[in-house]
């Protein structure tokens, strides 16, 4: 779902959810993007056996990955610029138990050079969600040289 009434804030959105489309982790993890506004994401992952420990939770690694890729993209939405995680702190606040992950980040601070985004993971039990984990990210911000320097080859 993208919602937002800014009307240049739909040829942003169409980029980044190619973007989002052509990465392969995506895809392999399972993950979607369920909203899209300026200066927010949200991404959520349904409950698999391969995403899954020892000890039946979601692997902490695929709440590293929803808030790494969910403050990126957030941060993206604020200039259309394209964005790289340059840190993140992640606390992982309880275990991850139910069906769904779902992970919401907004931008605090939309840097020309560095964004600070913040990022909230949620688990889906029963249509309950129980805050699992917070995080605090730095978002470099690429202009276009950057970006196109960094492309790799096809």
């Amino acid at each position: 779902m993208i919602t937002n009434t800014d009307p240049e804030f739909a040829p942003i959105a169409t980029r980044i959810r190619d973007n989002v489309g052509r990465q392969g982790f995506m895809t392999h993890v399972g993950a979607e993007l369920s909203e899209l506004t300026r200066g927010s994401c949200t991404l959520e992952v349904d409950r698999r056996p391969e995403l899954l420990q020892q000890h039946g939770l979601f692997h902490g690694g695929v709440t590293a990955f929803l808030v790494d890729n969910a403050t990126t993209i957030a941060a993206a939405t604020s200039r259309g610029q394209a964005a790289l995680t340059a840190e993140y702190k992640l606390n992982l606040l309880s275990p991850a138990v139910g069906e769904r992950l779902i992970c919401r980040a907004r931008v605090i601070k939309p840097g020309r050079q560095v964004a600070v985004v913040a990022a909230d993971v949620y688990c889906l039990t029963h249509g309950v969600e129980k805050h699992t984990a917070t995080a605090l990210a730095s978002i470099a911000m690429l202009d276009e040289k950057a970006a196109a320097r960094i492309q790799s080859p096809a």
